[in-house]
């Protein structure tokens, strides 16, 4: 049997996205898709315009070709739209910018089906509705593979990080460009690159079972100095 996202996640496997923007065609994903093996598509929303029409298409594509999507939502505010972004066919999202107890509780909320959060049922183009049309069904389904990430992007998120990793959590990732403009800061801060921040994350989620991973493009062979901290997700542009 296939492992899910989420299997593959919580085993500790290295997981690899595919990240392209939103109005690629359907040619160009193709092409992109046959050049490596990859586990899942990711677009970002937070920094590219995009239309909820645009969304709907690039995940049924993506459906159609096996994969599932991640989205970086707009905004860490918009958690609580995470039920209705997600009616439109990602697998999973990622929250920007994440610091509080409440930024992830309400993430948790509206991304979750009864009695795991409080999401709203409907939507007929969602990530696995075509085999799964009864209610009850598909929301225990979603709440075992749906794949919530949270982005980690401030010396604050790094020192609560023990504290953000609640259960339904699929992963935490770490956004090295905003990280290092909040050490600048924060000039008293132990811990001085990124790097370092990571290594302290690594530390305070042992045991968690939530797996680390980095917001940006990487080439495969620039991975190794991350998986030494301890990071297995990971994102790649399409290859020439």
């Amino acid at each position: 049997m296939t492992q899910s996202l989420r299997e593959k996640l919580a085993s500790g496997q290295i997981v690899v996205a595919l990240r392209t923007s939103i109005d690629i065609s359907r040619d160009a994903l193709e092409r992109a898709l046959g050049k490596a093996e990859y586990d899942l598509l990711y677009t970002d929303l937070q920094h590219s315009p995009y239309t909820e029409r645009q969304l709907q298409d690039y995940c049924a594509a993506a459906e159609d070709l096996g994969l599932p999507v991640e989205i970086r939502i707009p905004h860490t505010r918009y958690a609580h739209l995470a039920g209705r972004l997600c009616d439109f066919g990602p697998a999973g999202i990622l929250v920007p910018e994440v610091m509080t107890d409440h930024d992830v509780q309400e993430s948790l909320d509206y991304f979750y089906y009864p009695p795991m959060g409080r999401r709203s049922f409907g939507g007929s183009t969602r990530h696995g509705m075509k085999t799964r049309p009864n209610a009850r069904v598909y929301a225990d389904w979603w709440n075992q593979t749906g794949v919530l990430g949270l982005q980690l992007e401030s010396v604050e998120a790094v020192i609560n990080a023990r504290l953000l990793a609640k259960p339904g959590v699929g992963y935490v990732s770490f956004g090295p460009t905003d990280l290092s403009l909040s050490m600048d800061m924060h000039p008293d801060f132990p811990f001085r690159t990124v790097e370092e921040c990571m290594r302290h994350v690594s530390v305070q989620l042992q045991g968690s079972g939530i797996p680390l991973g980095i917001a940006v493009t990487l080439k495969p062979e620039e991975r190794e100095r991350y998986l030494n901290v301890g990071l297995t997700v990971f994102q790649e542009a399409p290859r020439p």
